[in-house]
């Protein structure tokens, strides 16, 4: 079992919206990098917006930084040849999280996967979200975007920053395939090499454009609680789950969720139709556009069950929405890579940051209001009934896949 996470003072915390922000921010970060670079992705498309990383990477390895990448074997197959050469050069060292091989996902064991967006600049500055390092408008599945993606990142100092790093620090071992003995030694003399080093001061943080309707005070806040919360198949299998369910269960007013593949298990179900009995006005964001079969169409019949129960949803309209965040009465936040649906929750490795910082809280709120108020499609309960029966019929067999697929993984949804 996860131990339970101890929200602690001290952290700065700017909200990220975009690639479009949270690239620059990076790449800031990676260029005043006096020791260590580690990044980890799920999708790195070196390409357009994204580009800007890749070489924020390569700077810092040219200047004798450490310079750590992890992509996932599913969401990043293999890097282009030219990065490959480039990062050989620089000096920058990097790792497919479960490579497919041959046989691919038909082996179960392969469905387990890097989802987690994770940096960390010389222990000081950490970023933490949903956004993956691929263009705004660039999408795998749905080609470019008319609009940029809806997603969000944070960028923070404080405590958890040094979470962020042993959490990478430990998968990062693990990758390098070392036997137990030499890998002990190894993070030893790392450890020891760091706490050798003049600390680095943090630094201060420099501007980022804001979006247009929020200004920059918005975005920002210091001297928040917060902790770093993570999902794992060792210790941490339902930690960031049971910190959604303890939230919703001790909402008295509003839960507001902006959720990209939203297909949430029986007991989030449950709190989140308890929540509304209770009083509690309960809103959802989720993907507007058709992606995937499975993912679409699984959803469809929980979605019409919440909207009997009383809950508010709604589809994002202008582009994708990749978003992985939340606010309960307006007092708990909590930004990061978790998509409420049975992959996130149960296979992947997941990170989100969580906060009770009331400040930050209603501004995410507002900032998530305005989204559904004039960029969201409502959902209505006869919409979804009446939808044409191989609509349904389809819904139906999406359902059925997706419990089989959790079935043979050893989980119940």
């Amino acid at each position: 079992m996860g131990l339970k996470p101890v929200l602690r003072p001290g952290h700065s915390l700017r909200l990220l919206e975009g690639g479009a922000a949270l690239f620059p921010a990076m790449a800031q970060a990676m260029d005043r990098a006096q020791r260590l670079v580690h990044v980890e992705t799920y999708i790195f498309e070196f390409a357009n917006g994204a580009l800007q990383v890749a070489e924020a990477l390569e700077r810092a390895a040219l200047r004798g930084v450490t310079v750590r990448l992890v992509v996932d074997g599913v969401g990043t197959p293999t890097l282009p040849r030219e990065w490959i050469e480039r990062f050989h050069r620089a000096g920058v060292q990097w790792r497919i999280y479960q490579p497919l091989g041959r046989l691919g996902l038909l082996i179960p064991s392969r469905w387990r996967r890097l989802h987690r967006k994770l940096c960390v600049v010389d222990g000081v500055v950490g970023f933490c979200g949903g956004i993956n390092l691929i263009d705004d408008q660039d999408d795998v599945v749905l080609g470019h975007l008319d609009a940029p993606r809806l997603d969000f990142s944070l960028q923070v100092s404080g405590p958890l920053v040094a979470d962020m790093l042993d959490t990478m620090e430990q998968l990062w071992w693990r990758l390098q395939a070392l036997r137990a003995a030499r890998q002990r030694a190894f993070r030893a003399a790392w450890g020891a090499w760091l706490e050798g080093l003049p600390q680095v001061e943090p630094w201060a943080w420099w501007d980022v454009s804001p979006q247009p309707d929020l200004d920059a005070q918005t975005l920002h806040v210091h001297q928040a609680h917060a902790a770093l919360l993570l999902r794992d198949n060792v210790r941490h299998r339902h930690d960031i789950e049971k910190a959604y369910l303890k939230a919703i269960g001790e909402a008295r007013e509003e839960v507001v969720i902006a959720n990209a593949y939203f297909i949430p298990g029986r007991r989030l179900r449950r709190a989140l139709i308890l929540a509304v009995q209770r009083g509690v006005r309960v809103r959802l964001l989720i993907q507007g556009k058709y992606e995937r079969f499975l993912q679409y169409h699984a959803a469809r019949p929980v979605h019409w069950r919440l909207l009997r129960f009383g809950v508010e949803i709604h589809e994002y309209a202008p582009s994708a929405l990749h978003a992985k965040v939340a606010v309960v009465d307006s007092r708990w936040a909590t930004v990061g890579s978790t998509n409420l649906d049975p992959l996130s929750l149960l296979l992947a490795r997941e990170a989100n940051v969580v906060t009770t910082d009331v400040v930050f809280a209603r501004r995410l709120r507002d900032r998530l209001d305005r989204l559904m108020r004039f960029q969201g499609r409502r959902l209505q309960v006869e919409q979804l009934r009446t939808r044409p029966w191989h609509e349904r019929w389809r819904d139906g067999i999406a359902f059925a896949v997706m419990r089989t697929v959790l079935f043979l993984t050893g989980h119940r949804y």
